[in-house]
Formats: C-alpha cells, structure tokens, sequence
C-alpha cells in the first residue's frame, strides 16, 4: 500500500489487491532497470500523448521501488534515446486495435500510388527498418501490411471487424508461420 497499489482487506476475507494492478517484482537487476529506462525513454518519443504519459508514469513507479544501490538509475543512466521522428497516426490506431474497430487508411504504396482500404488491424510492428500495421484488409479479403509512415489519413470506419483482435493476430502468425512473436 506504501508503494501506491489499492489493496483492500477484511477480517475474514484477506487481502485482495485491486484488479488490474499488479504487485512490482521483487528486485530488479540493473542490466534490467537499464533495459527498463531505454524502453520507456524509446516510447515517449514516438508522439502518443497517452504513451508518453504512461511512459513517464512507468519510470516514475519504477524510480520509486529502486533499491539504494541502483537508485537514481534513470538520471545517470548511459543509455540514452535520442530524439525521434513521431509514429503517425499512432493514438488512433492503437485505440482502433484495442477497441477492435475497423479503419478507414488512405495509403501510397511504395511505387506512390494512392489507395483507400477498409481495415481491420490486429498490431503495430515496430522494426528496425519500417513501422508497419499488420492489418486484414477488407478489399484484398487477407492480411496486409501497411507502412505507417506512407498512412496519409487513418479515421473510423464505423462498426467492429467481424472477428475479434486475438482471432486476427492468431491467424496472422500462422499464415506468416510466426511462432512466439
């Protein structure tokens, strides 16, 4: 209850920590705090306010369960993000994969041809050389992947995909034979 997590109790009963929250690791090691920092560090710049937040609020939660020796991690830390070129489109299509809505793209193709696409998108990929919307494209009737740096406009399409996110991304491993992903 110190560290902030809602834990209720009652004679009889126990204790019962809220749902949704979660009680931290025991301890972390450093070459984990490291990782930790960077990720987050990496995240808030990719121009999602809401990412940005839950960034900053993560590293701040973590900062705070530090044990002595480590403490201070994030201030001087030697991994550093430099700045980088903001997601597009990246708020909306997170809410449109957690709320399993379908979306409306206009996308240019590598050779800058313009299409419109109904979509129903399953993940975000975020590689090394390409961010991509793995997504099941209502014209094509199969899964496609959609650069998001080449999305122009990302809106609502109205309505839920028929089938559910989990459904989508399960179907999209096994046609791209990804195990573990």
């Amino acid at each position: 209850m110190a560290q902030g997590a809602p834990i209720e109790g009652e004679a009889g009963i126990g204790f019962v920590l809220r749902r949704g929250f979660f009680l931290p690791p025991l301890r972390f090691t450093a070459d984990e705090v490291d990782a930790l920092i960077l990720g987050l560090r990496l995240v808030a710049r990719r121009g999602d306010e809401a990412l940005e937040a839950a960034a900053g609020n993560a590293l701040a939660k973590i900062e705070a369960m530090l044990p002595p020796d480590i403490a201070g991690a994030a201030e001087s830390g030697a991994l550093l993000a430099g700045p980088g070129t903001p997601t597009p489109h990246l708020a909306m299509l997170r809410r449109a994969i957690a709320e399993e809505a379908r979306l409306c793209l206009r996308y240019t193709d590598r050779k800058g041809a313009g299409t419109e696409r109904v979509v129903g998108p399953a993940a975000i990929g975020f590689f090394e050389a390409a961010e991509v919307l793995v997504a099941c494209c209502e014209t094509r009737g199969d899964f496609r992947h959609f650069h998001l740096d080449r999305i122009a406009e990302a809106a609502p399409a109205g309505g839920r995909f028929p089938r559910r996110r989990r459904v989508l991304l399960a179907d999209w491993r096994a046609a791209q034979a990804i195990e573990g992903f």
